[in-house]
């Protein structure tokens, strides 16, 4: 894999800045109770089609990008990677954290009808495969989100609750459908914010991206992804052909920390930084 390398001291600049910063700090804007216990779930009901009607998340977007960090995953070998919209919109300059010290420059390539962006490089990894718009999740099944939450290594697992919709007031106004995770567990050391999971893929148990994390809160122990529909509305939007539909490594709640560090060590899920701003 051939991959050009930028400046050393600029992608360390960049990465102590923008672990201060984080890339996730977006909020629900209501007070909200505790998370209910975890679903039971039932196999043999999956959601139903997308409403108008369904519950609602608001989230303020500002107009000016600050530089920060988040997580991006592969979609392609050749260099095509996915990461959240809002790690990356607005950024002059962006990279990917192949090693320590060492970074890459990527190109983005936004959807404007989805929290989902395309990010392009000069070589790649081997990419995740894709659960496909025609999977429906169900409720009950298990999310697990592979990343650099707070700009470390980690990840989180949650059990999917239901749809709700994204209402994006700010930069790049929208609503858009999204899915609710209740979080279940974590990495044992990580407390507080899951800043920098933004970008990160949510995988099915059958190792499979069913969507991209984009937002959480931590009031009421939620986490939100995009729909497989938005996965795929990027690709498309991009003209980017997109990873295989097969199944990847079987995760559960055992074996996830270590699937995890693997999809890292891989670089088929990298940290993303942006290091500037228009």
């Amino acid at each position: 894999m051939h991959l050009p390398r930028l400046p050393d001291w600029l992608v360390y600049l960049a990465i102590v800045t923008a672990l201060v910063i984080g890339s996730m700090g977006r909020r629900e804007k209501a007070d909200a109770p505790p998370p209910p216990p975890p679903m039971a779930g039932d196999d043999s009901i999956p959601l139903g089609p997308s409403s108008p009607f369904d519950p609602a998340v608001v989230v303020d977007v500002p107009g000016q990008q600050k530089p920060g960090t988040g997580t991006a995953f592969s979609v392609a070998e050749t260099g095509v990677w996915m990461t959240a919209r809002h790690v990356v919109d607005g950024c002059t300059r962006i990279a990917l954290v192949v090693a320590e010290g060492r970074g890459v420059a990527a190109r983005a390539i936004i959807d404007p009808g989805g929290e989902a962006a395309i990010l392009t490089t000069d070589g790649g990894a081997p990419a995740l495969p894709l659960a496909g718009a025609a999977t429906t999740p169900r409720p009950g099944a298990l999310g697990f989100h592979p990343g650099f939450p707070q700009g470390q290594p980690g990840e989180a697992v949650s059990r999917l609750l239901g749809r709700e919709n994204l209402v994006v007031r700010g930069r790049g106004a929208r609503t858009e459908p999204v899915l609710a995770w209740a979080e279940i567990g974590r990495t044992d050391t990580l407390k507080g914010t899951l800043a920098g999971l933004s970008g990160a893929p949510v995988l099915d148990s059958a190792g499979r991206v069913i969507g991209v994390t984009v937002a959480e809160a931590p009031r009421r122990g939620r986490i939100y992804t995009t729909t497989p529909d938005t996965v795929q509305s990027a690709l498309r939007s991009s003209r980017r052909r997109p990873a295989t539909y097969a199944v990847g490594e079987p995760i559960n709640v055992e074996n996830y920390g270590r699937v995890a560090d693997g999809l890292r060590r891989d670089l088929r899920v990298a940290q993303v930084v942006c290091l500037s701003t228009s």
